[in-house]
């Protein structure tokens, strides 16, 4: 919404005075000057004025006519406008005689750069029975108060930025998501609740379980927890169920969320952050006095403009893609792809039992097996070395080639990739082991893995276009005869290795690999890297097979 410009108050004499009678107060007021009447009073107007320098509501309330209001109004005012600084200058006082004085106060209020409100006020000072005290009146505090209003800081914005992803197509919106909470407080039998609201929730969450939501209640004894947010389409159907069900409350709340609800991805957040970071970049701010009866007058401050839209690098088919494929096992599964031309992730997803675990497709390292084995390749023939006998240093610098080790920083996203050696630097926190020396890597670390072999280099990743990472430890690209090299290997191990069972994408190279029985493969064709990662694999050949079933989606025509 619009807001006024408010009106320059001018500053003028708070009495209109015949000029005889002010030249005499003004002598009458030197000649007082050490009376101790006279610093009485004033010391009374410094003291309300040092107090509330000190933000101390109570100690600056204690020297008006009347504590009470005053307390409240003031406290109310410095909660209400929570300003970085504030500044309150005497600037003016005078006794008009025995009984009264005048005085004027400067005020200065900062919020933030460039988000400045001053202006002064006037007041009086009387000497009542209890000795001198403040006439207390709301517009001591700020001229338009009184009346029983109040003061705000508030900001503003303007309408939000679209999320649009790779194609161009709406991706998130703004909606009004209604959270489903319990409140322990208003629940005579919390048992009863979970399961009568896990049974209500059934039809569109099916997820969350009388069990689980008495699991987050007992993690956090006597607060209220949110079971779970619905659309608005999904509350309407489920409101007369849901409605009294003792300790349930539905509290509406905006939220960045999916046109598309099949789409579900750990770049989700990630993009809410930068969609976030671009409002608080262009939005404005307002000081409001708001009446008794919600009718808002602005005092100061700026419409924040509209931000530009935010253009995912995510496609939207891929991610589907990788969703129907993640979701073929009953054990955590991860997809990762990358673009190797631009960096773009252009898809993330994990099944359910990985979203449990967190968003690992960036942040989970897992032990490697033969996986890196592909960068000890590369560091041994830059070295002229057997792979067995590389050195730490030439083992970091080959991963830091290959874009692993990289200490990647991008708006919304900070991802882990791998743990290569033991001796790795603690500052470099993408490298840092988090138990022991064993090696390990995330699956957006075999992603880059594979687009560094596919462009020749190490791409620098982004997730919005327009905002690619930045990284202060990068290396010059691997010899074109390593880069050679590697790629004859992951050609070899499709066609005739041990990820042979997709011989028939002609056009693909990769590795299948595994730890234990956590299986991996990554590798790319044309423009597109990815790695696929399977936990606890019912079989050797898991990962691989989840490959073939990604490639076999990603051929689908889009849904119409």
């Amino acid at each position: 919404m619009g807001f006024r410009a408010s009106p320059r108050v001018r500053r003028s004499c708070a009495l209109a005075l015949p000029l005889g009678l002010v030249a005499v107060l003004a002598v009458a007021l030197v000649s007082c000057v050490g009376d101790k009447s006279d610093a009485s009073a004033q010391s009374v107007v410094t003291g309300f004025v040092r107090a509330l320098n000190d933000r101390d509501a109570e100690a600056a309330a204690e020297l008006t006519s009347y504590p009470n209001a005053a307390e409240e109004s003031i406290q109310q005012m410095f909660d209400g406008l929570d300003a970085k600084e504030s500044t309150w200058t005497l600037a003016q006082f005078m006794e008009l005689n025995g009984d009264s004085g005048f005085f004027t106060v400067d005020a200065a209020w900062n919020f933030g750069e460039g988000k400045d409100w001053s202006y002064f006020v006037d007041g009086g000072v009387k000497k009542l029975a209890v000795g001198w005290r403040i006439s207390w009146d709301p517009t001591l505090l700020a001229p338009a108060l009184g009346h029983g209003r109040s003061v705000y800081y508030d900001r503003t914005d303007a309408a939000p930025p679209r999320v649009l992803d790779g194609a161009g197509n709406p991706l998130m919106a703004e909606q009004t998501i209604n959270a489903i909470t319990l409140d322990p407080a208003s629940m005579p039998d919390p048992v009863a609740t979970t399961d009568r609201l896990a049974k209500a929730l059934e039809p569109v969450a099916p997820l969350v379980t009388g069990d689980s939501m008495r699991q987050d209640m007992a993690a956090k004894p006597g607060q209220r927890i949110v079971a779970v947010l619905l659309r608005d389409q999904d509350f309407q159907y489920l409101e007369k169920d849901l409605t009294g069900i003792p300790g349930v409350i539905v509290d509406k709340q905006p939220k960045l969320i999916t046109t598309d609800r099949r789409i579900v991805t750990p770049l989700l957040d990630p993009l809410r952050k930068v969609w976030q970071l671009n409002r608080d970049a262009t939005a404005g701010w307002a000081v409001n006095v708001v009446d008794p009866d919600g009718a808002v007058q602005q005092q100061v401050g700026y419409q924040g403009p509209p931000g530009p839209d935010i253009k995912a690098t995510l496609d939207s088919q891929l991610q589907l893609a990788a969703e129907n494929a993640v979701v073929s096992v009953g054990t955590p599964s991860v997809i990762v792809a990358v673009r190797p031309s631009t960096g773009a992730v252009v898809a993330a997803a994990q099944n359910n039992q990985a979203i449990e675990q967190g968003p690992i497709a960036f942040t989970g390292l897992y032990p490697a097996g033969d996986s890196l084995d592909l960068v000890r390749t590369a560091a041994a023939a830059q070295a002229g070395v057997d792979p067995k006998d590389v050195s730490d240093d030439d083992l970091e610098r080959a991963g830091r080639q290959l874009g692993v080790g990289l200490d990647y920083e991008m708006p919304g996203l900070d991802p882990e990739t791998a743990v290569l050696t033991a001796s790795q630097s603690n500052v470099d926190q993408v490298m840092k082991s988090r138990n022991g020396s064993e090696q390990k890597v995330s699956p957006f670390g075999l992603a880059m893995i594979a687009a560094s072999v596919a462009r020749g280099s190490a791409p620098l990743p982004m997730i919005v276009e327009g905002q690619q990472a930045t990284a202060k430890n990068t290396e010059n690209a691997l010899p074109s005869a390593v880069t050679d090299g590697l790629r004859n290997t992951m050609r070899d191990n499709v066609q005739k290795g041990s990820a042979s069972f997709l011989k028939g994408y002609p056009d693909l190279m990769g590795v299948a690999s595994g730890n234990d029985s956590d299986r991996w493969f990554f590798g790319s064709r044309g423009d597109l890297a990815f790695a696929v990662f399977v936990a606890d694999a019912d079989g050797g050949d898991r990962a691989v097979k989840m490959t073939d079933l990604l490639l076999r989606e990603m051929a689908k025509p889009p849904a119409k």
